[in-house]
């Protein structure tokens, strides 16, 4: 029997003690004792945001609050320049586009990150612009994009910018209203180390200004609605109760340990993940890395699919495999959320084995070994 180790970039690993909260009794929403939890974590959430604005809460995936963002944000015939560089961004491109939203495509080199020179040409190019559409880490990459220099040209034009930070939230520096990001987007299964289930969405007063002209189709994902019941510390709908117990829970520990040292600890573990792989032998795919995830290049000769499937099947630990167009090229190994040094250890060591299984000449050990010699 293994014993399973979860390192993809989501879902990741929950903390026993957030298990064991959200496993407490069933309690109603529409209750003085609900409501007073969830005031509790709307007043906590905004600093893991960086916001004083309000964080809406929906129980749905990341890519619900994607939506949100387009039915909220634009009208039938407006135009958003949206950032693709991987499958996520992508994503915005393909929600505008079922709403009837033209879209100017900024298409990124896989395994790059955006150009803040092209972007502002792009701008300029399209002075109709009204919602501009970035992901602060590329998922399916390994990519983090500057969030901060694409939030200044953003700011002296009209448009909105919106920032994808369902994978980056946590573990790559995003200061949401110090950089003039007008919606922040997260989800609850990745940084914040929940399970899938909880949406989150910030919105600035410049982007509170485009919910009350928008025209788009929604019910479920109505901000004005949202907006109205946040007041209240309420929501529209029945909220994801146990999940949002555990949320505020989490809350309270990564406040405890402060949102700079959790940045550093992600970038600590990026740094000892990015170090073995190259000490294996291995290539980085990613050109500017997150903190969040490493994209590592599939050496010649061997099955990139059958790595992937071998780890999880073999030494019970789970990274994620390429998407599109990369599948079976790259692998991605996560340093995101719950997560210390000895996971890192024990995904370095399963790759060293099934690479030397799968044909490739691995030293057995390099890789840890490194991380080892920088730990003392």
């Amino acid at each position: 029997m293994n014993k399973h180790r979860l390192m993809s970039p989501g879902p990741t690993p929950v903390p026993e003690k957030v298990l064991l909260r959200m496993a407490d009794t069933m309690i109603h929403h529409r209750t003085p004792q609900f409501q007073a939890v969830l005031k509790d974590v709307n007043i906590k959430i905004k600093k893991v945001f960086q916001t004083e604005n309000p964080v809406l809460i929906f129980a749905s995936s990341g890519s619900g609050a994607m939506e949100t963002s387009v039915v909220n944000l634009l009208s039938k015939g407006d135009k958003a320049l949206v950032i693709r560089g991987g499958k996520f961004g992508e994503r915005f491109s393909e929600i505008c586009k079922v709403y009837g939203v033209e879209t100017v495509d900024y298409d990124v080199t896989w395994g790059e990150s955006a150009d803040i020179e092209t972007l502002e040409k792009l701008l300029k190019d399209n002075p109709g612009i009204k919602v501009v559409y970035s992901t602060l880490c590329e998922t399916s990459t390994g990519v983090v994009n500057n969030i901060e220099a694409i939030a200044k040209i953003v700011a002296d034009t009209k448009a909105v910018l919106v920032v994808d930070a369902i994978s980056g939230l946590t573990a790559d520096e995003l200061k949401t209203d110090e950089w003039g990001v007008d919606v922040t987007i997260c989800g609850s299964q990745k940084g914040l180390m929940l399970p899938p289930g909880l949406a989150f969405l910030s919105i600035s007063p410049k982007a509170q200004k485009l919910v009350e002209a928008s025209d788009l189709p929604k019910y479920y994902f109505d901000l004005k609605a949202a907006l109205k019941s946040y007041k209240k510390d309420d929501t529209p709908w029945t909220p994801a109760v146990s999940l949002i117990m555990g949320l505020n829970l989490v809350l309270d520990m990564m406040l405890k340990e402060g949102m700079g040292n959790i940045i550093k600890r992600h970038a600590r573990l990026a740094d000892l993940t990015r170090s073995a792989v190259k000490a294996m032998g291995l290539e980085i795919f990613a050109k500017t890395p997150s903190n969040a995830v490493t994209s590592v290049k599939v050496p010649e000769g061997v099955d990139g699919s059958a790595l992937v499937k071998k780890m999880r099947d073999e030494q019970g630990i789970t990274v994620a495999g390429g998407q599109g167009n990369f599948k079976g090229k790259i692998f991605r190994i996560a340093h995101l959320g719950y997560m210390d040094v000895y996971d890192t250890i024990s995904a370095i060591s399963g790759i060293e084995i099934v690479l030397k299984e799968l044909g490739y000449n691995v030293k057995l050990g390099s890789g840890v070994a490194k991380i080892e010699t920088l730990l003392t």
